[in-house]
């Protein structure tokens, strides 16, 4: 129980599904959550009702497949549910299967709501977890288009023939009579055109049309009406066309993907079984002599094939492979396919970071090491940088120009060694020059008191500032012997000395996180002291003018008045009560002038 609630930690606050397995393997509850993390860790609450608690102690292990949508949560565990019949699962064990928008194979298609995908050529849209959805959307189509509704075999032939009559609909004007030759099969395509637009999601021109209508019968008081049509605009602007998770056009398909750092790669696989996904599984791999995402691909797709015992026909992939060369091999570029290997990517990303998660937990030392072999390759160090410093200056216009050092050690602030400076040799807004100083400053004293020097320096800033700091370190002989590198902040490029290059990291990578995290606790630290300092500067200045008054008395009136303006209006006697009546009189002669 102490591992399961440790995974529950773990999990992504993404939509999903997950799963229950017992310590047989079997999967004895699938679920869907808007938030994984949330979701699941709800079972280990001390508020649970006899059935949950019968649940919660069958757990042996927890699986998770992350999703784009709550709906596509809902639509895979509905599948999940229909594959697995899980025992604690009550809902969705029959045969029911949301409903789909179906364009039928045939002259004059018809256009209606069905929950069987028959495989005859018929175009199937959906599947629609809202039944009000579909229908508001059939409602739509038919209001705008005059398409017909009986089952009638409309073969030119039989309309040469004469074989049928008009019926109501097109007396009362909702079909235009293809049965008995009214309208061509041309016009009456262009419709199909227009309508398979709309159900793609292209409808911006019906939602203005019923815009119109609703406005039209609010000014006739036609209230009831209006409300009908607010109701229907209301369901079409929450309507999804289509879903990843569900496709009857995918099918008997594996997809693979993979995601890696320096240690280890991670191979997600999912299953696609009638249009839907049956299985997810995430496999991870420890790298042992550097090998490429092709290598690791391979080796995992067999195994994977050999332990679920899967073999289809085709299987899509983010590059190409040399294994498995009597099936069919796809690289999904656009479309659903495409957003099905995206899909892999991500629980294969989720996974990883979950792992990482729990390493935190459970080995900080481990997860510093990886994480320092990371920033090591990923800015080509010689060593890891396990004692950081991150430099920035702080100005207004030249004024109270201050500087910060902080450091971090293992990746984590280590607050008790960050360091103020005062400009002292800069005058005015000189970025660059305030940069020399304070390098040179700190350097110097750590060689000076033989204290231990960073692997990696990091300024707040372009290539000017950067350029700076490297005079800095030529002349105390350190170049070359500290790592050091610029971040600017517009696009949050890393600069390297003599590279006018810069290098772009991964924005989601943990070594920018890091150096952005550095950047932005010298900015803030920076910050502070030059708000301090330029407070104490405006309080003080203009007692410290006065002549004959030191800091102590200066310090003794702003205990006492709280503030200069207060001493400013204060009398004679008021003063020579808190200073003597000697500092009273040149007070009050100083204001007076």
């Amino acid at each position: 129980m102490k591992t399961i609630l440790q995974k529950s930690k773990t999990l992504p606050n993404s939509p999903g599904v997950y799963q229950f397995v017992d310590n047989q393997g079997n999967i004895i509850y699938v679920g869907k959550a808007k938030n994984l993390k949330k979701r699941v860790n709800s079972y280990f609450t001390k508020n649970q009702t006899g059935k949950t608690k019968v649940l919660v102690s069958k757990i042996f292990d927890i699986k998770h497949i992350v999703v784009e949508t709550e709906t596509d949560a809902l639509l895979l565990e509905n599948s999940l549910i229909k594959k697995y019949q899980p025992k604690y699962n009550v809902i969705m064990k029959d045969d029911k299967t949301y409903p789909w928008i179906c364009i039928k194979n045939e002259h004059f298609p018809r256009v209606f709501l069905t929950r069987n995908v028959i495989k005859d050529g018929s175009e199937y849209f959906g599947p629609y977890t809202s039944v009000k959805t579909a229908r508001a959307l059939l409602d739509l189509i038919h209001h705008l288009y005059p398409i017909r509704s009986c089952k009638l075999n409309l073969h030119p032939e039989k309309i040469k023939q004469k074989k049928y009559e008009v019926c109501l609909d097109y007396h009362i004007g909702i079909c235009k009579a293809p049965c008995i030759g009214l309208q061509t099969e041309n016009d009456y395509d262009e419709s199909i055109k227009q309508i398979r637009n709309i159900i793609k999601g292209n409808f911006k021109n019906s939602l203005n049309y019923f815009k119109e209508q609703m406005v039209q019968f609010a000014d006739n008081l036609e209230f009831e009406k209006a409300q009908e049509i607010k109701e229907k605009l209301d369901s079409l602007q929450n309507y999804q066309a289509r879903s990843t998770v569900v496709n009857p056009k995918i099918n008997n398909v594996e997809v693979y993907n993979i995601v890696s750092d320096e240690t280890a790669a991670y191979v997600n696989f999912l299953q696609v079984g009638h249009g839907s996904i049956v299985r997810s599984h995430t496999l991870e791999i420890k790298k042992k002599m550097n090998e490429s995402d092709k290598e690791i691909l391979e080796l995992a797709i067999v195994e994977i094939r050999r332990r679920f015992q899967v073999f289809t026909n085709e299987i899509y992939i983010p590059f190409e492979i040399d294994i498995l060369t009597d099936i069919k091999k796809t690289i999904p570029q656009i479309g659903d396919k495409k957003r099905l290997l995206e899909l892999s990517k991500r629980n294969a990303v989720y996974y990883r970071l979950e792992k990482i998660k729990q390493l935190q937990l459970t080995d900080p030392d481990k997860h510093v090491n990886r994480i320092m072999k990371q920033m090591k390759a990923d800015l080509r160090l010689p060593v890891e940088p396990r004692h950081i410093e991150c430099f920035d200056n702080s100005n207004i216009q030249g004024t109270n120009p201050v500087a910060a050092c902080v450091v971090f050690k293992n990746g984590k602030p280590s607050k008790k060694d960050y360091r103020h400076f005062n400009i002292k040799t800069v005058e005015g807004a000189n970025d660059f020059a305030s940069m020399e100083e304070i390098i040179e400053r700190r350097y110097k004293r750590l060689l000076d008191e033989k204290q231990p020097l960073p692997q990696l320096i990091i300024i707040d800033g372009g290539k000017g500032q950067l350029s700076s700091a490297v005079k800095s370190l030529k002349k105390l002989d350190l170049y070359g012997k500290i790592a050091i590198i610029g971040i600017a902040k517009r696009l949050e490029e890393i600069y390297y000395p003599n590279d006018s290059i810069p290098l772009y990291l991964d924005k989601k990578s943990e070594t920018l996180k890091i150096i952005q995290r550095a950047r932005d606790e010298a900015h803030r630290f920076g910050i502070t002291f030059h708000r301090k300092k330029r407070m104490n500067s405006t309080l003080q200045t203009e007692l410290e003018q006065i002549s004959g008054i030191g800091e102590k008395t200066i310090l003794t009136l702003l205990q006492h008045f709280r503030s200069v303006k207060k001493i400013k209006e204060a009398s004679e006697s008021e003063l020579a009560e808190i200073v003597g009546k000697h500092k009273a009189k040149i007070i009050i002669e100083y204001y007076q002038k």
